[in-house]
């Protein structure tokens, strides 16, 4: 039987970038533990902000970190002292000065943490699994997506038995790896147990030019920025051929 590969694992230095920025000798195991507190303290913390990212660089003995959130002004706070005491905290356990920046997300319909998370809170509220399912795609492909999947697995609508289900809209191609797709995961505790909710978005496939700026700096933007305007030529040029094409077709047919 075929196994899915975890979408986001396999596009690494492709379309996606690490979460974690920063090289280390004989501190690996260090940092990454420190990482991991980092971002469990942090998601327990900002539970209700729709946090979907926390991305962690290390500059020469310090760090930076940047939380992507739909909802910056709860992380804010009032006159920005929330983010403050937040700084102090995460730098007592990285043990290093630490600058905290706060990202916010324009479309969290297009994010997919933030669909399964919202999913998730749904079916705590005890809404039919196939509502809250259709209701997140619907939205997802109203701003935007090419495609979505949602599954859910454990014991929906409190059946006996476990299984699985899933949807799908428009088009969701995990076989290609210049397809943008954001996966996400997220958990639903209920009163008859756990339900895992999974979601696939598709945002459209990458240009060649993007591809090679990506892979030679995915979180640099001066890089993405010195790329865009070849990818924009190119698919110019690639709509003027299809639309010659399309013209010759036509006049033959007439």
């Amino acid at each position: 039987m075929g196994q899915k590969v975890n979408p986001t694992g396999i596009r690494l230095g492709i379309t996606e970038s690490w979460k974690s920025m920063w090289f280390a000798h004989n501190e690996y195991a260090n940092y990454l533990n420190a990482d991991l507190k980092v971002r469990k303290f942090l998601m327990e913390k900002l539970s209700g902000s729709s946090v979907s990212r926390i991305q962690i660089d290390r500059p020469a003995r310090n760090a930076k970190i940047a939380i992507h959130s739909a909802r910056p002004g709860t992380i804010i706070g009032k006159k920005g002292g929330d983010v403050v005491s937040l700084r102090d905290a995460v730098s007592k356990i990285m043990n290093v000065p630490v600058h905290i920046t706060i990202e916010e997300i324009r479309k969290p319909e297009l994010d997919a943490k933030l669909v399964a998370e919202s999913i998730a809170q749904q079916l705590e509220r005890r809404i039919m699994f196939r509502r809250a399912m259709k209701k997140a795609m619907q939205a997802t492909m109203r701003h935007g997506a090419q495609g979505v999947k949602v599954s859910m697995s454990g014991r929906l609508g409190g059946a006996e038995i476990a299984r699985t289900e899933w949807s799908r809209e428009g088009r969701v191609p995990l076989h290609t790896f210049r397809a943008n797709i954001d996966y996400a995961t997220a958990i639903a505790k209920t009163t008859y147990g756990i339900i895992g909710v999974k979601v696939w978005i598709f945002k459209g496939e990458m240009d060649d030019a993007l591809l090679s700026s990506d892979a030679a700096g995915a979180s640099n933007p001066e890089v993405v920025a010195a790329a865009a305007p070849e990818a924009k030529e190119k698919e110019k040029h690639t709509r003027a051929i299809k639309k010659k094409s399309e013209d010759k077709n036509a006049s033959t047919k007439s």
